[in-house]
């Protein structure tokens, strides 16, 4: 069963008296609890209620935690992390379950790389990615088809971005391609273009695009594939001078800064630094000045000097994080009305309390599974990532 919640619906119970009839979910052993039963749970209560479930769970349980997440999630992370950074702890974890406090494509990378003792558990199945959405295996199956009636396309390698589904690392990695992420799309591309002539970048065109300028790969060699028009609105002579074929998809979080926003706060605070996420738009990373991945900006703020001035153009629970751990240093968002990202927002401490009572009790509750075959061809992809650690 999906277990919706929106942001407007986040419960937020401190100093709300309980009805005297409803009362918060006990969970005895083999005796599973739904999800609704939970939003009785007081907020004063969870950090000792979640303290309690992992307690009994013990070594069983390795919980992970993406630099997205609400800080009332986080802070229960054994690791936290990027997207590639997780994918590392995801292989090494040790424990049982491995409940992922990030979004869908996270926790099928995490099944694709468990062992086959362990079993993923995602706190809220509606915690997916619009960016993994916009590339659908059965459109990317089509333009395969179609670059093949143009290209060879055993000369074209498959580059698909974190950020993708199961089935698209699965096409990646049966086409000779890689997995990447922000921190280490250069070095995939690289990877690629050693054992072919042209990149099929998936699904974030923004990343692509970014990572392949400042490998001096020329814009125009650089074009977009629509998987809603014919040979995606490109000529047969635009394909075959393309060195990277770039799908039209994008991150609604990053795509909202422009390069206005960065004119404004650089009038507004003149000497500040602006830092930008590779996922935005090209013309924003040229005016920022400074790209990190999710790791990268984290970096370049704990490291700077106190009384430094940081905008950061990211998802704004990690910068309110940053302006928090480091209170020397004014850091803020480079888009003061930026939105969070709704799907990471989705998990709360109700949920993560919802699955691991469970998981103590016996009861697996959102376990993500990938099957097998779909499993083996995305693992090949992602060690192929992996090993240019």
């Amino acid at each position: 069963m999906n277990h919706l919640i929106s942001i407007a619906d986040s419960p937020t119970l401190i100093g709300i008296e309980q009805p005297a009839t409803l009362r918060a979910p006990e969970i005895e052993k083999g005796v599973g609890c739904d999800f609704d039963s939970y939003l009785l749970v007081p907020d004063n209560s969870l950090d000792e209620r979640i303290a309690a479930a992992r307690a009994r769970l013990g070594k069983d349980v390795v919980i992970l935690g993406h630099h997205y997440q609400r800080d009332e999630v986080i802070k229960f992370a054994d690791f936290r992390g990027d997207s590639l950074k997780l994918s590392y702890q995801a292989a090494e974890a040790q424990g049982r379950y491995i409940v992922f406090c990030g979004v869908h494509f996270m926790a099928e990378s995490a099944d694709i790389l468990r062992r086959d003792h362990q079993i993923v558990v995602l706190p809220d199945l509606n915690a997916g990615c619009s960016m993994a959405d916009m590339a659908d295996i059965g459109q990317v199956d089509a333009c395969w088809a179609e670059l093949a009636s143009v290209l060879d396309t055993s000369k074209i390698i498959p580059v698909t971005y974190m950020n993708s589904t199961a089935a698209i690392k699965s096409f990646t990695g049966e086409h000779g391609g890689a997995v990447c992420t922000s921190s280490n799309a250069a070095a995939v591309m690289r990877w690629a273009f050693e054992r072919g002539e042209k990149i099929l970048f998936l699904p974030d065109e923004h990343l692509g695009r970014n990572t392949g300028y400042r490998m001096n790969i020329p814009l125009d060699e650089m074009i977009v594939w629509d998987p809603y028009q014919e040979l995606g609105g490109n000529t047969p002579e635009a394909l075959r001078k393309a060195r990277v074929i770039l799908w039209k998809g994008y991150c609604s979080v990053h795509q909202r800064f422009t390069p206005e926003h960065v004119a404004r706060v650089r009038r507004d605070f003149p000497g500040i630094n602006v830092i930008v996420h590779p996922e935005c738009r090209f013309e924003v990373t040229q005016a920022a000045g400074q790209i990190g991945s999710t790791e990268g900006i984290i970096k370049a703020v704990t490291t700077a000097a106190p009384g430094s001035k940081w905008a950061v153009g990211t998802e704004i629970h990690l910068v309110n994080r940053l302006a928090k751990q480091h209170p020397d240093r004014t850091v803020m968002s480079l888009d003061k009305s930026v939105c969070v990202c709704t799907t990471m927002f989705r998990i709360t401490p109700h949920h993560l309390l919802w699955a691991l009572d469970n998981l103590a009790a016996g009861n697996v509750v959102n376990r993500i599974s990938v099957d097998e075959r779909t499993r083996h061809y995305a693992r090949v992809a992602l060690d192929r990532m992996l090993s240019l650690r």
